[in-house]
């Protein structure tokens, strides 16, 4: 039977509905899991479940560095370790990744957004992560600090051999507000609370950053204040100045300001989420960061 225009024409019409799922598959940009404090691999095997649930044949990798006790090297250590274990992922993705990081990975990864020139990062989705900074007696705090409490940490964080322990790299003491500013090495820094000369340069890089995804909840009772999670932090009264009255913010230090007057900031707010319940929810992976996630 010879083929006339009209069936090769059908034929192409049907190989082209064939091929389009498979087309579909491979067209999820790859996601990259940095892990929180005390984490591992192994606590977001449901977060990579939900995520190539939804988008199947995603590449998927967490990260498996500085894992449970080792997270509490000094955080600038730990981002140029990350930083080495995920370029290699970016230089072989042209059309760009995003980033999911959760809890303390949340600053290393916007530190390395930061200090990477030319990275291809899409989103970012911080989960959950201090981004103003830590202030309050959490279990992970009485744990690291068994004698201490929130009101006398900063003692020990603002020094030198404070600073070598990742927490005290993020304390952010409001009633030792001058104390901070002298001694932090990575927060000052990174939220250019203390001017520095890569100031202009790391906000270039942060802002090559398409989408900024921010979640967290009131339930959290690890982050504290919770609102720290998209940038909100208390003032020397511990009331809570939301991101927007924030001084970075208006001063626009690090990029902030910026993309969110782009609208590439997304704020999830999220009750009845308890911090080491946020990547195994499928109702907050759902809701915060599925869309994000193509």
């Amino acid at each position: 039977m010879k083929s006339t225009p009209v069936t090769k024409a059908a034929s192409l019409m049907l190989l082209l509905l064939l091929l389009l799922p498979l087309a579909a598959v491979y067209c999820y940009k790859p996601v990259v899991i940095v892990h929180g404090i005390f984490d591992g691999p192994k606590q977001f095997k449901r977060l990579c479940q939900f995520i190539t649930k939804v988008h199947p044949g995603t590449e998927v990798s967490v990260i498996d560095l500085y894992d449970h006790l080792s997270s509490l090297k000094p955080m600038w250590t730990q981002v140029t370790g990350f930083r080495k274990a995920i370029d290699p992922i970016m230089q072989r993705s042209p059309n760009g990744i995003h980033l999911l990081c959760f809890s303390q990975g949340g600053l290393i990864c916007r530190a390395l957004l930061s200090t990477v020139p030319h990275h291809n990062v899409d989103t970012f989705i911080s989960l959950s992560s201090p981004q103003a900074g830590q202030y309050g007696d959490t279990v992970y705090l009485k744990w690291i600090f068994p004698d201490h409490f929130k009101t006398t940490v900063f003692s020990i964080c603002y020094n030198t051999v404070g600073q070598e322990v990742s927490i005290c790299d993020y304390w952010n003491d409001p009633y030792h507000r001058n104390l901070y500013l002298e001694s932090s090495k990575f927060l000052a820094l990174l939220n250019g609370d203390r001017l520095h000369k890569e100031m202009k340069a790391w906000r270039e890089n942060f802002l090559r950053l398409k989408k900024l995804v921010l979640i967290g909840g009131p339930d959290d009772d690890v982050i504290t204040p919770w609102q720290s999670s998209y940038f909100g932090f208390y003032n020397q009264n511990e009331d809570i100045i939301e991101m927007r009255n924030q001084e970075f913010y208006a001063n626009d230090t690090f990029g902030l300001k910026t993309l969110d007057t782009r609208g590439d900031v997304s704020v999830c707010v999220l009750a009845g989420v308890k911090h080491t319940s946020w990547h195994s929810n499928y109702t907050v992976f759902t809701s915060c960061m599925e869309k994000w996630l193509i």
